[in-house]
């Protein structure tokens, strides 16, 4: 077994043992009582169809905690299956009930997730798929269930087809299921690994199947699910051939190696919620904040079709909500930029505050030039705590808290790493890390580099904002 899938193993292992525990050896037919079938309502609209897609598992959460104003599509884990082809029960089918009402009174999709990591134990999925007669029994299982809930869908998450036979069977399975379930008007997705020779199990035919596929791109890079690994995994699929519209990038809700959730490291230190790692329980946990997260939301807006999260659960609720930070972004923010004073921010030698280049690029240096009344150095103080210039934001590079972490500009995206407050001593103080804008080295020389460094009020970090 390789690095990945031990990760994987921690990933699902508790996934696995609750749906187990509830549902082990009972036929889908012995599950919970037929209830009515709402009528699915349209999904929620975010620009240009993309989608936010959260994972709500059985075993952690309460249906009335999701944010279903913000989400398109929900999927609820896991059911598993039999290698007859069967399924086993519904583990908490109320909870289940009570998510498609919820969610389809507010316009949003549910799906039934089948699968899952099971500990690694995909023999059902091998078994049930290597005979035509199980394939069509699991087929007719699945419309079954879905009927019974009124779900919108199937989300097949079949841990994982190898190449060769295997992938060959996992082809046929996709093409009925695909056959069947868009004939009713019902959608069919999957979940599927990152990267690796791993993901050649699913072939390309089965792009032509499915509406999507859910890349877990998480449980891999270093740091955990950075934002260039993850970028990477997505391309990996695009590259071959996955359609752009149904590539949807996966986000993690909880760090590693420790398995912490989001929610709870923001309920150790707030500022964790504008970090990528930081150090809990004696060691470095690593995940995305929402400075990544939005980032990845930017990219996927541009590149792909939507955005995945696992868990539900983990997010926390308010303004560190990762929910929130996917639907802003993909949302425009949510409104016009708030409007201020502009003009010239100056400081030492009377230099004026410039972005190089005059760039409005993502990562465009921000640095200390003569004055020369360009709009690469007029500046907004907006009412919102942003600098502004060129239609961007003065941000902390990577939500960065340390000495030294350079200052650039980048898209406002509403994080603590975009927010300055003028002190009394003519100070600018970012909150989250508590430090001041700074003048590398003390210098006045033109294309000094700004940063960020314990607050001293000294001749480097004094400035001028426009009046």
């Amino acid at each position: 077994m390789s690095a990945y899938l031990s990760r994987r193993r921690r990933r699902w292992g508790a996934a696995a043992l609750a749906a187990t525990t509830v549902a082990t050896g009972l036929a889908f037919a012995a599950a919970t009582p037929t209830v009515a079938a709402a009528a699915p309502s349209a999904a929620a609209a975010l620009p240009n169809g993309f989608r936010s897609i959260g994972y709500m598992p059985s075993w952690a959460g309460s249906v009335n905690s999701v944010q279903y104003s913000k989400l398109t599509h929900i999927n609820y884990a896991f059911v598993l299956p039999n290698s007859n082809g069967t399924l086993q029960g519904v583990p908490d089918g109320g909870k289940l009930s009570s998510l498609v009402s919820l969610g389809h009174s507010n316009g949003v999709k549910v799906s039934l997730s089948i699968g899952g990591w099971n500990d690694g134990n995909d023999s059902a999925f091998e078994a049930l798929a290597a005979n035509s007669g199980s394939r069509t029994t699991f087929v007719n299982s699945v419309v079954s269930v879905l009927n019974q809930y009124g779900l919108d869908g199937v989300d097949i998450d079949w841990e994982y087809p190898d190449p060769g036979t295997s992938g060959n069977n996992y082809t046929a399975l996709m093409q009925q299921l695909s056959n069947t379930l868009h004939g009713q008007g019902k959608l069919l997705t999957a979940a599927v690994v990152s990267e690796g020779g791993t993901a050649n199990g699913v072939q390309p035919a089965v792009f032509g199947y499915v509406d999507w596929l859910n890349i877990m791109a998480y449980d891999g890079g270093s740091p955990h699910a950075n934002y260039d690994w993850s970028i990477a995994s997505a391309n990996f699929w695009k590259g071959r051939g996955l359609p752009a519209n149904k590539t949807v990038l996966g986000v993690p809700f909880y760090s590693r190696p420790g398995y912490l959730t989001y929610s709870q490291l923001v309920a150790m230190d707030p500022a964790n919620a504008n970090r990528d790692c930081t150090t809990a329980n004696g060691a470095q946990q690593c995940y995305n904040g929402i400075p990544t997260i939005k980032r990845k939301t930017q990219w996927a807006m541009a590149n792909a079709g939507g955005m995945m999260n696992w868990e539900l659960s983990q997010d926390t609720t308010g303004s560190t909500s990762l929910v929130s930070a996917i639907y802003e972004t993909a949302t425009g923010g949510g409104g016009n930029p708030p409007t201020g004073r502009t003009g010239p921010i100056t400081g030492i030698a009377g230099k004026c505050v410039d972005v190089a280049a005059a760039s409005s690029a993502n990562g465009a240096a921000i640095q200390l030039y003569t004055c020369n009344g360009t709009n690469a150095q007029s500046w907004t103080v907006s009412s919102d705590g942003t600098l502004r210039a060129l239609g961007k934001c003065m941000d902390i590079a990577a939500a960065g808290t340390a000495n030294g972490t350079v200052v650039q500009l980048y898209d406002c995206n509403g994080t603590g790493a975009q927010v300055w407050q003028a002190q009394s001593n003519g100070t600018l103080r970012n909150p989250t890390s508590g430090r001041c804008l700074d003048a590398t080295g003390n210098s006045s020389a033109d294309a000094t580099r700004l940063q960020i460094w314990d607050c001293f009020a000294s001749s480097n970090q004094v400035w001028r904002l426009p009046a």
